[in-house]
């Protein structure tokens, strides 16, 4: 399998990630046999990621949190740090963030640190994905009535590694509305994993909102959970107005992914965006950057 890479979008280096359990994800998602099994009868399964998620919010576990900044090089002056320090891995995991580190910028904003796609089309998908299959918007939703309203729109998806801020934020202003959870399975979301095929969005666990906009339409934003995630937790009012970059949630331990789903010729996704992911590449993307415009005219 081959290694993952991304565009650093401040300098516009391409650079090869080294995620957490690397070798492990290879073995799991390649062609081993004894990996497909761990995956289908072990680690897709609740109990391994509610239990490593019951660990993470132990104290003990707060002795891995020096080791894991210092590893991947994470600044913590970026970050609200309580008083006494963190107790548990886990209250590190989902550190709140200054909004000083992270200003919002024009347009539609990302809603999360990570590693971005866009696609001005869904069917565009298809290029990207090893299987070549058009993402299942009926599947995904289990609505066919969303399926049908977003069905021809655009779709943004943001990879949150193990490494990155966890806290998820709201891309524009407007109304939003109740979340709306489907039960699942806990595939991880790496690209290790993804370039196999899209369709593990469509048997992970999920939630998802619509939020009503003036520029963009309704956005349907939803938060997939993956391997050792212990939980999807949404911290804003149901059906309040909302200002862009304010938050909306969290998750617990683990990788994750936030997809974005926007109706059809209602978003612009920015040109360096579109580009990096027609070559098939990921674009290093932070909280509250500019990712694209409202379709005029």
């Amino acid at each position: 399998m081959s290694n993952i890479t991304f565009i650093d979008r401040e300098t516009g280096n391409l650079i090869e990630e080294k995620p957490p359990g690397e070798s492990f994800l290879k073995f799991i998602y390649g062609n081993n046999p004894l990996g497909k099994f761990s995956l289908h009868f072990m680690l897709k399964r609740k109990l391994a990621s509610s239990l490593f998620g019951w660990y993470m919010g132990l104290q003990r576990s707060a002795g891995s949190i020096q080791h894991f900044v210092e590893k991947h090089n994470i600044s913590l002056e970026e970050y609200v740090i309580p008083e006494g320090g963190f107790k548990t891995f886990n209250d590190f995991f989902y550190r709140k963030i200054k909004l000083s580190a992270r200003p919002i910028g024009q347009g539609l904003v990302a809603p999360a640190d990570g590693k971005l796609l866009v696609f001005e089309s869904i069917e565009k998908t298809r290029s990207f994905f090893i299987k070549g299959n058009k993402f299942n918007l009926d599947d995904f939703l289990m609505n066919k009535e969303l399926a049908n309203k977003y069905d021809g729109g655009s779709m943004l998806i943001i990879r949150l590694a193990p490494v990155d801020y966890h806290r998820f934020h709201f891309p524009a202003d407007g109304i939003i509305g109740t979340s709306t959870k489907i039960d699942g399975h806990y595939y991880s979301v790496s690209p290790l994993a993804l370039k196999q095929s899209l369709e593990i969005f469509c048997q992970n666990k999920r939630e998802y909102s619509i939020l009503q906009t003036h520029e963009y339409g309704d956005l349907l934003f939803c938060e997939v959970g993956a391997t050792m995630v212990g939980s999807i937790l949404q911290t804003y009012k149901d059906n309040t107005l909302i200002d862009k970059g304010a938050e909306k949630g969290y998750f617990a331990f683990g990788g994750s992914t936030i997809v974005l789903l926007a109706e059809k010729e209602k978003v612009q996704f920015s040109e360096d965006l579109v580009f990096n992911t027609e070559k098939g590449i990921e674009t290093a993307i932070k909280l509250g950057e500019t990712i694209g415009y409202q379709i005029t005219g």
